[in-house]
């Protein structure tokens, strides 16, 4: 894809051509006029980033016949047909094959500039889009899945990948909007039991009353209302994962049951006395202190120590702010893709705003943030919970310079020697901070 847009015209009446050319290229467009189909064919290239300008009537090969080949080669290239008095049917057919717009001689510099431009303002953004689709579409493995660049996250990637393909049960904390979600999918795509299925349950959200039905599933006739068998989670995720969200909400009496079927391996459905077996690895997930829980929500201990066999701790946003830029590219980069909208460019002085922001709602609220930003709206709401905690200027002014470094780093891919001079930094003294901040580059590691 071509960074400047053209505007490829075709046009045999050099006196025309000429006139238009100049038109178009006073209301800022870059032209390369030709007097033939024959002489365009060969610039038409898939994912041109411009439009077609052609005038129906030529020699050897017509507008149409050129419609056709460019619609071929590349379907989602605007052509513009320029039609004479008298070929409106011509005109209308060539919608229907696919034209964007036609625009009947003579015309005026600002009729043709107008249409020129809606049609390049909507091949830039469909281009756009398919970038952004394609570059998603490769993003499979875990760093792109778990975005940032701290050395926690750098951590919790490496442990996922070390025991996902165990059996052992897993308990990640975190507060709300942290990603444990997305951790526990990473756990179960990345081990053996990726094929299988990924059974979520939000304990929360669940009557107490039909709990235990959604968990072991029930037998017809076991209780008023069930009509027929219902396989629960934990056997829908038989070969797969259960993950168990806001597990702190479980209420006491299934905390029980639960347990005696993680001891045993094996559970009924209820109305029923046969047992069968569990195979489903338990992922479970909780914002709160499992043991030090509210009174309003108590959690045996022995429940506890059954589920941490691997605990992972997922840290707030606000304690890993150097993760905020990617985090915020990544999203911003999504939301585009989603809302079909241009990405906008993040100014120095909003990802000062996004790194001194508190993150009450952690990535969750980022990702919000993004969405916001993309869709033309205030990128932050202010509220009480928000304001940042009084931190010194030495904390601030350590969290901004590891952000410019890295970002230095990023620019030139990852090299430490080309980035103190983009930084104008002697090699020693950036090496100095590579080594404080626990930063790495290509020609530089750190102990």
């Amino acid at each position: 894809m071509s960074k400047t847009p053209v505007v490829l015209y075709v046009e045999d009446d050099p006196s025309v051509r000429l006139g238009t050319t100049q038109a178009l290229q006073l209301a800022g467009f870059e032209v390369r006029a030709h007097g033939s189909a024959e002489q365009v064919i060969a610039h038409l290239v898939p994912g041109l980033h411009g439009v077609l300008v052609t005038d129906v009537r030529l020699p050897g090969i017509d507008g149409l016949q050129l419609l056709e080949r460019a619609q071929h080669m590349d379907s989602g290239l605007p052509v513009i047909l320029v039609t004479g008095h008298g070929d409106i049917s011509m005109a209308v057919q060539a919608m229907r094959m696919g034209a964007y717009d036609f625009i009947e001689k003579p015309f005026s510099p600002e009729q043709i500039s107008e249409v020129v431009r809606r049609a390049m303002e909507k091949r830039t953004l469909s281009l756009e889009v398919e970038s952004l689709r394609s570059r998603l579409s490769g993003l499979n493995a875990i760093e792109a899945k778990i975005i940032g660049r701290s050395a926690a996250m750098s951590d919790l990637r490496r442990v996922i990948l070390d025991i996902a393909s165990t059996n052992a049960d897993v308990l990640i904390t975190g507060e709300t909007g942290t990603g444990k979600e997305l951790v526990a999918r990473c756990l179960h795509d990345y081990g053996k039991r990726k094929n299988g299925t990924f059974a979520a349950l939000n304990c929360g959200g669940i009557p107490e009353l039909l709990f235990e039905s959604e968990v072991f599933g029930h037998e017809a006739g076991s209780f008023t209302g069930a009509a027929k068998r219902r396989i629960g989670k934990i056997e829908h995720a038989t070969g797969g994962s259960l993950f168990l969200d806001e597990i702190e909400t479980m209420p006491p009496s299934l905390q029980v049951k639960l347990l005696r079927t993680l001891q045993e391996r094996r559970f009924e459905r209820l109305g029923s006395n046969e047992l069968l077996p569990m195979d489903c690895r338990v992922i479970a997930a909780t914002k709160a202190d499992l043991l030090h829980p509210p009174a309003e929500l108590p959690f045996r201990n022995d429940l506890y120590y059954r589920l941490s066999v691997v605990v992972l701790n997922i840290p707030p946003l606000r304690e890993r702010r150097e993760d905020i830029p990617g985090l915020f590219s990544d999203f911003l980069m999504q939301a585009a893709l989603r809302y079909e909208r241009p990405v906008p460019d993040i100014t120095p002085m909003r990802m000062q705003e996004l790194m001194r922001h508190h993150w009450p709602g952690n990535v969750r609220e980022l990702r919000n943030a993004a969405d916001r930003m993309v869709l033309g709206l205030p990128v932050i709401e202010r509220t009480d919970a928000s304001r940042p905690p009084a931190r010194s200027l030495d904390e601030q002014m350590a969290v901004f310079e590891r952000h410019l470094i890295e970002e230095a780093l990023t620019s030139c891919g990852g090299r430490a020697a080309a980035a103190s001079e983009v930084l104008q930094l002697p090699k020693k003294t950036l090496y100095d901070k590579l080594k404080r901040f626990g930063i790495a580059a290509d020609d530089f590691r750190t102990l």
